[in-house]
């Protein structure tokens, strides 16, 4: 119903600070992984009549929407940043073993 909100307000707020960020963090990457989760998300949410093009756009109530952002939307924004997290230490770490060659 509603999981897809929380990383969808995730990938507004990182997609705002990513410029101010250094290059090294790669917030391209996590801004991809959210916003296409998000995308994801919302297309299954839609095929499913979960969510429709006119208000009030979720089919479900409240009390529906708020356990389900606390059960699965906020679980799920937080792996993606694990996720993230995990690919940008791996990349600085192979970074720092490998040295850079220029052809």
């Amino acid at each position: 119903m509603a999981c897809f909100l929380v990383p969808t307000a995730a990938a507004i707020v990182t997609t705002a600070v990513g410029k101010k960020v250094p290059e090294k963090y790669h917030m391209n990457w996590l801004n991809s992984m959210l916003w296409g989760g998000v995308v994801m998300l919302a297309v299954e949410h839609i095929s499913h009549g979960e969510i429709v093009l006119y208000p009030p756009f979720l089919t479900a109530g409240l009390p529906e929407v708020f356990p389900e952002m606390m059960r699965v939307g906020i679980p799920m924004t937080i792996s993606i940043f694990l996720i993230w997290g995990i690919m940008v230490a791996v990349t600085a770490r192979v970074s720092k073993r490998v040295p850079y060659m220029e052809t």
